[in-house]
């Protein structure tokens, strides 16, 4: 397992966030289930064993003070730069620290847990200062990149978006890296739209976001 690995979090601004969920959810509705979410996250990063600790981006004072709840720091942002950007300020943060490993997971994968962190640790290796290494859990439909862990943290040039994992795949190959995939069910979902919603619905769970869904979505949220 690698030593000293961070994990960072981006967050985008709450009250705007989910917009792709607007045919499920009002806005209030998809900014307390994203903060719901956001504590699943952070909740299962705090159980994980093996991270040295955790790293918020966030301009969103709310997201900041959950953040500070959970043990986790905080990078504040000035502007809400994107998903992206977001991560490669907290890379840049790390590097120039000396963190040896970071991994990146965003802030509304509810059904994380752990044991899928700790999956993640294990797969990508103790990973010596001179051999770069990355592992990559992709979303449900292989098109996003859910997790990704690097050693260093620099080893690969990241962007997140359409077709992520598939870039990810090659920007590693381009340097030399043979990524790992690992596919996990919990990492895998994440909840963009109406239909991600009910697949998370779908399945059993005593998250957060279960436990609002459960009290709202369906009492006028």
């Amino acid at each position: 397992m690698v030593d000293a690995m961070w994990a960072v979090v981006p967050v985008k601004d709450m009250t705007q966030a989910k917009q792709r969920l607007a045919p499920a959810l009002p806005q209030t509705g998809r900014t307390a289930l994203y903060q719901a979410m956001l504590e699943d996250v952070l909740a299962a990063l705090k159980r994980a064993r093996g991270l040295a600790g955790i790293l918020v981006v966030s301009g969103d004072p709310a997201a900041a003070a959950l953040a500070t709840n959970y043990g986790a720091r905080v990078l504040g942002e000035a502007a809400n730069l994107g998903h992206t950007q977001a991560v490669l300020a907290g890379i840049e943060l790390l590097r120039r620290e000396g963190v040896a490993a970071m991994l990146t997971l965003p802030g509304d994968v509810p059904l994380v847990t752990a044991a899928e962190i700790e999956a993640v640790l294990a797969a990508h290796g103790p990973a010596p200062a001179m051999t770069p290494a990355m592992t990559i859990v992709p979303s449900r439909d292989e098109d996003g990149s859910n997790c990704i862990a690097l050693s260093p943290v620099d080893a690969v040039p990241l962007r997140f978006g359409d077709s992520s994992f598939r870039s990810h795949l090659a920007a590693a190959r381009a340097r030399g890296i043979e990524p790992k995939v690992l596919r996990l069910a919990g990492i895998g979902l994440d909840i963009d739209t109406p239909a991600d919603l009910e697949a998370l619905i779908a399945r059993s769970g005593d998250t957060l976001a279960h436990g609002w869904l459960a009290r709202n979505r369906r009492g006028g949220a």
